[in-house]
Parts: structure tokens; sequence; C-alpha cells
């Protein structure tokens, strides 16, 4: 489609064009029923259908282990803050965090709620533009868990190795979620909203170890309860069906380009093009991240005045560059290249900015 916009908003994201077409095509009448999926119940035979594969599919082409379950769980990542200390945290147990930015600082305010909470590493006093060593985590003797954000979606920066903490982890993977592999033994638990990666917003998706499962706190809500979940495969109340049936979609087309080694290049290979045009810029356009620290899925920069940067946006959207605009909380500018987002945005946007940069520089 010659009308497609080049979509960099930080979610909800870019969907692959063949997904959205053959949802298009399916929607009324989804495979001969009679009716559009989102009619059905989530009992029937064709959702089942959807609602199974889906969740195979998702723990194959993640590279899943057996011992883990996978959950569908509505309220977004964000509900996961307080899901997570619900679940893990008693009255003798303590929890350590990583303040890495702004959505690890959501998650620390949500789990005091809970529980006993402390942050081993707090990433403000380097104004959130690295991640922790392993050797600058402050462990407490006792932890139940390290949690941990491996992307800020705000700030631009990601772990580019994973922790080796010597206690189990939690991670909220939102924002790079399903775009690399995974050391999954030095986890307990994986979340992540699926507006970035994977479909329209909606729902998280939980990773969860098995034998963890079992002791788990049992007095919190029904729903609240990951048990619940895992022993109604996910299907305890009536689930997201549209949302899920759209991951689906999208894990096929993952899976069909070759998986994860392949969305992994391919992130690499649209960061690298982005940090190329910022680093050979003379600093015209700059980027404050640690090199090795910086996101493969939100590249923030900055240009020499806020004027500047109103310009640039202006003149990004005109050329149909869209979601172009930092967070309101940072400003600045910032370019979201999730799975789905063709090269060729990312190439246009690199020949954008260095014309730009040509006429105002």
């Amino acid at each position: 489609m010659s009308n497609r916009k080049c979509n960099f908003g930080a979610g909800p994201c870019t969907l692959p064009l063949e997904v959205l077409q053959q949802a298009q095509q399916e929607f009324v009448d989804f495979h001969g029923a009679g009716m559009s999926l989102i009619e059905m119940s989530h009992r029937s035979k064709e959702y089942d259908s959807v609602h199974s594969e889906a969740m195979s599919l998702a723990k194959d082409v993640f590279g899943t282990p057996d011992d883990f379950e996978i959950l569908f769980l509505q309220g977004g990542a964000t509900l996961q803050f307080a899901m997570v200390p619900m679940n893990f945290l008693k009255p003798d147990n303590v929890a350590a965090y990583v303040d890495s930015g702004s959505w690890a600082s959501k998650a620390i305010s949500d789990a005091k709620l809970y529980g006993n909470v402390y942050v081993a590493w707090d990433g403000s006093e380097c104004n959130y533009t690295r991640m922790p060593a392993d050797s600058e985590l402050e462990l407490r003797d006792g932890t139940r868990y390290l949690h941990i954000t491996s992307n800020e979606t705000i700030g631009g920066i990601r772990y580019a190795d994973w922790p080796n903490a010597g206690v189990p982890m939690i991670s909220d993977m939102s924002s790079d979620f399903m775009s690399r592999p995974i050391p999954w033994e030095r986890f307990d638990l994986v979340y992540g909203g699926v507006q970035k990666n994977l479909a329209p917003s909606g729902m998280a998706v939980v990773f969860i170890r098995k034998n963890v499962i079992e002791e788990l706190n049992q007095d919190i809500g029904a729903y609240l309860r990951y048990g619940i979940h895992a022993k109604s495969l996910s299907l305890y109340n009536t689930p997201p069906v549209f949302t899920i049936y759209m991951m689906l979609l999208v894990i096929r087309w993952m899976k069909g380009l070759g998986g994860l080694p392949v969305i992994e290049r391919m992130a690499d290979e649209k960061a690298d093009v982005l940090y190329k045009v910022i680093d050979q810029s003379g600093g015209f356009f700059n980027c404050p991240i640690d090199e090795k620290y910086r996101s493969r899925m939100n590249i923030v920069f900055r240009l020499r005045g806020e004027e500047l940067e109103r310009k640039f946006l202006s003149e990004a959207g005109a050329a149909e560059l869209i979601g172009l605009k930092g967070h309101r909380s940072v400003g600045g500018c910032r370019a979201s290249c999730y799975n789905a987002l063709p090269k060729a945005c990312v190439d246009t946007l690199a020949q954008f900015m260095r014309e730009f940069q040509r006429v105002n520089g």
C-alpha cells in the first residue's frame, strides 16, 4: 500500500501489513463460521484453535523451556507492577529492583505497596544513561528476586548483557519483547505488554516458571493469582480475543521470517542506520546514552535547541514520518523501531535527517 506512513511511535506498534490484510479478510466471517471471531464464544472450537496455537507458538518462537507456563493477562504490563509483588512477596521476603528509568521507577513504586522492596542500583545518579554492571548490584541476603526492566522505552537504554545476579530474576521486557533470545535459566518470570512488538494493546504475556507457582501467595483476589490463570490456561474469564488473534498472526509472521535470530539481526540493522547518522553528524544530532547501553528498539536523540527540534518534528510529520516526538517527561526526539517497522522507513528517516542537517546545520 503506497499510502502507509512510517510509524515511529513508541506504542501501539506498527504491525506487519500482511497481518493487517489477513485480519481484514477474516474479520467479518472467520473461516466460514458466519460471524467474526470477536463475536464468538471464547469456548468455541474456532477460538480454542487460535488460543492454543498462540500459546504454543509464542513459546516456540521465544525459545521458552518446557518448565515455563505462558499466561495471557489483561491490564498490560502496568498491572504486572502490582501482580508480581502480590504473588511473590510474603512477610519474610525481600525483593530487589534496578531503577533504570521511568518504567522501572513505576514498578518500584507499586511494589512498595505490597512488600519489602529495596533499590539494588539507582540509575538516577547517572541520569539514566546506562544499565548497571553485575558488580554494581547491591543485593541483600535472602532476596527473593531481582526485578529489571530490559529496555526503557522512554530513556532509550537497554541491557546489552543480561545480569547474572545469583538470585532469580523477574523482568519487564515490554519494549523489546521477542526481539532477541534471553537466558531463561536466570528467570522465574518474564512479562511484557504486547503493544510494542506483538499486537494491539490490551494484554500482557507472562512466562512463569512452573515450580514457583505453588509457592506463591494464595490470599489475594482470584484474577490476581498467577496460579489461577495457569490452571485455566488463561481462560479463567473472557480473554482479549482480538488481541490474542492478532498476536498469533504476528508470531506466525515472525516465525516465517526465521524467528528470533532474524528478528534480532533486523533490529540491529535498523538501529545501526540511525545511530550512524547521529554519530556522524558532528553533534548536530546527539544521543545522550552510553554507547554500550543504547536501545535497539527506541533510539533517542536531541538537536541543538528546542526550536530546532520543533522544526525537525514538524517537517518530519509533513514528510509522513510519524511519532518521532520524545516522551513528554524528557522531550527531544525518539524513533521506535519495533519488529514490524520496515527497514525502508528507517532508511527514509536517515535520509531525511541528513537532508535536514544539510539545510539547517
